[in-house]
């Protein structure tokens, strides 16, 4: 996920002549200011009044879910596009999951799929393909029943579409179909990431040939088997879907219509929660999170995230290029005190590259953690034991990257280190990054899927074209492991080289690791069955008022 971007471009439009960004990195390096820790206004948020109508009629615990309302989502940035094989945004992919549904399903806990469009799957026991059974009574939005043909164009068109989700397709050969309801999905070599990939959002399902429109024409106004159907959008103001009559899940969906609006401001989006013009309020910032608690009729979740904020170093460049001075920047890092000034308390210090929501995160991997002495030490062992002088390349209006500098400019000064603060525009320091014209910066990652596979390929294998996290990191060792573990379908194996890379990723300090946060969330208590996958996406479906 989730990119949380205030650019409203298309990202492919960032990318200069000449140079081609990893999709993926345009994916992640967009994602700015969730956490939003800018100061929360001192004004009391309003008394519960004004509540509409859908609001106050919730079902009782356990029973039956009302049907019928309007329910309203503030965000703080606007969707990009609703084209599933290029646009890497969460303000779209958070969206059009609601119409776009793939053949396999993440499961609730983030740690692999199931069921979904495909009623059944079996891999081949040579581990070269994949056999899915599709279910018989799904429909389009307009009426017409998907099968087989649909399910090879989808897959086929994001595969070939190039600029954006093409990588997470990277290892199949071919799409077959034996008869109308049976798939089956062909690899170039062993895959184990290849269910999880299925799950992807790029890979989601829509009518062969785009209903017999342009792709341009499609994507404007898109067709799929979701149980949200297209609405309208006012670009930079709201976005609306309406419920789709036949959708496949029967009773389903039990709200009338989603709308995501646009509400730039914190504390704007707080009072119109408070006063009953939203039910859910997407991303309130950590500041604001004990007020929202003590506040009548709101709730307040913390759902677990695959969230990671890091340190790039660039590695290309000295004395980045020395591990010990990336060492000792690794180490002089108070992650504890991070957590508590930057998220209020509301995070854990990370101690891997990967996180605790992730299949085969190990939780006794050695982070490099918060001790100033052997932060000397590596300094003293490096090519410029008196310090140095570099600068930060700053996101201008991220509240979370501006605190992260000033801690770290602090801590380095104990060293010698002076840190100047450099501040660009975000999609500036993206590209920049992506182009590996910066010494040191901040980013994030949250996963999209329900396998490692694609975080070690971005952040550790620099052959797919990532450059390593945008930190040009090249260890054969390290890439030959990710190799390894995308082939490897034993699960004992599979944790044993994940466990090594991770280890060895700490090691070599190529970043680092900060934190791990939650995806906070502020909704009415009028609002029944809504919850956060670790990835950001959520099922609507099951929401109710």
């Amino acid at each position: 996920m989730s990119d949380q971007s205030h650019d409203a471009l298309n990202p492919a439009s960032h990318i200069p002549d000449g140079l081609r960004v990893p999709a993926i990195s345009r994916r992640r390096l967009l994602q700015l200011s969730a956490l939003g820790v800018g100061a929360f206004s001192a004004a009391p948020l309003l008394a519960a009044c004004g509540a509409d109508s859908t609001s106050t009629q919730s079902s009782s615990s356990g029973g039956a879910a009302k049907k019928g309302g309007d329910l309203v989502i503030v965000r703080d940035h606007d969707a990009v596009n609703m084209d599933k094989t290029t646009v890497f945004s969460n303000g779209s992919i958070w969206t059009y999951n609601q119409m776009y549904e793939p053949l396999v399903a993440m499961t609730d806990d983030g740690q692999g799929v199931k069921p979904w469009l495909a009623e059944s799957y079996e891999m081949s026991a040579d581990n070269l393909s994949c056999t899915l059974k599709l279910r018989k009574d799904v429909k389009f939005h307009n009426g017409q029943p998907m099968t087989s043909a649909d399910v090879k164009f989808s897959i086929d068109e994001s595969s070939k579409t190039k600029g954006g989700w093409e990588f997470i397709n990277s290892a199949i050969k071919e799409i077959t179909t034996p008869d109308d309801y049976t798939v089956v999905v062909t690899t170039k070599y062993p895959w184990a990431p290849l269910l999880a990939d299925l799950s992807c959002p790029n890979n989601g399902i829509i009518p062969k040939d785009y209903a017999g429109k342009t792709k341009d024409e499609f994507y404007a106004a898109p067709i799929a088997t979701g149980p949200f159907m297209w609405g309208t959008w006012q670009k930079g103001s709201s976005l609306t879907l309406k419920k789709n009559p036949s959708y496949w899940q029967a009773g389903k969906p039990y709200l009338d219509s989603v709308t995501w609006k646009v509400v730039a401001d914190s504390n704007a989006r707080a009072i119109q929660l408070q006063g009953g013009q939203a039910h859910i309020n997407e991303a309130p910032p950590f500041s604001s999170l004990t007020q929202l608690k003590s506040t009548p009729n709101l709730k307040v979740d913390l759902f677990p995230s695959t969230r990671t904020d890091y340190i790039m170093m660039n590695n290309t460049k000295k004395p980045f290029d020395d591990i010990h001075v990336r060492r000792a920047i690794s180490y002089a890092i108070d992650r504890e005190a991070l957590v508590k000034s930057v998220l209020f308390g509301n995070g854990t210090p990370a101690n891997s590259f990967m996180m605790p929501s992730a299949p085969y995160y190990d939780k006794d991997s050695p982070g490099l953690t918060y001790d100033m002495a052997k932060a000397k030490e590596e300094l003293a062992q490096s090519s410029v034991p008196q310090g140095f002088k570099t600068t930060w390349l700053a996101m201008s209006g991220d509240a979370v990257d501006a605190s992260i500098a000033q801690i770290l400019q602090a801590s380095l000064k104990e060293l010698g280190i002076t840190m100047d603060i450099q501040n660009v525009d975000p999609s500036a320091q993206h590209d920049l990054t992506g182009k590996l014209q910066y010494e040191i910066a901040h980013s994030y990652w949250t996963m999209d899927l329900a396998d490692p596979d694609e975080l070690a390929q971005f952040a550790l294998d620099p052959t797919t074209g990532g450059h390593s996290f945008n930190t040009g990191f090249d260890d054969k060792e390290i890439i030959d492991l990710v190799h390894k573990a995308q082939q490897e379908f034993d699960k004992t194996k599979r944790q044993e080289l994940y466990s090594q890379l991770q280890v060895k990723a700490a090691e070599s300090a190529f970043m680092a690791f900060l934190f791990y946060t939650p995806f906070p969330y502020a909704s009415s208590s009028s609002v029944k069955g809504f919850k956060v996958l670790p990835t950001g996406s959520y099922h609507m479906e099951d929401v109710s008022l």
